[in-house]
């Protein structure tokens, strides 16, 4: 029985130390809407059909949204490596890409 309660507080503190980061991730994406409706920013299927044309080769695996920097980072893989597409949020103009 220890061992269970011990098991559960161990998750409920690792649950606890991820809900920071969800908690961001929720509003940058509430932004985002707020923002698209306000005709500050491109909505992200305007942007997913801009960037993903230019990287045929590679499998999207995502986008995610900063708020801060109004900008979409869209996430690849091919051949086993992760890259990065940073695109303007306001513009659709592609800002880096990690190779």
């Amino acid at each position: 029985m220890k061992h269970l309660l011990a098991s559960l507080a161990a998750a409920g503190l690792a649950l606890c130390a991820h809900a920071p980061a969800v908690a961001q991730q929720n509003s940058d994406q509430g932004e985002a809407r707020k923002e698209m409706r306000a005709g500050n920013v491109l909505s992200l299927r305007e942007i997913e059909a801009r960037i993903l044309p230019t990287m045929r080769d590679a499998e999207y695996l995502g986008p995610a949204y900063d708020s801060t920097a109004m900008a979409y980072r869209l996430k690849f893989i091919r051949d086993g490596r992760v890259m990065f597409v940073d695109v303007d949020a306001r513009t659709g103009r592609v800002i880096r890409r990690s190779r």
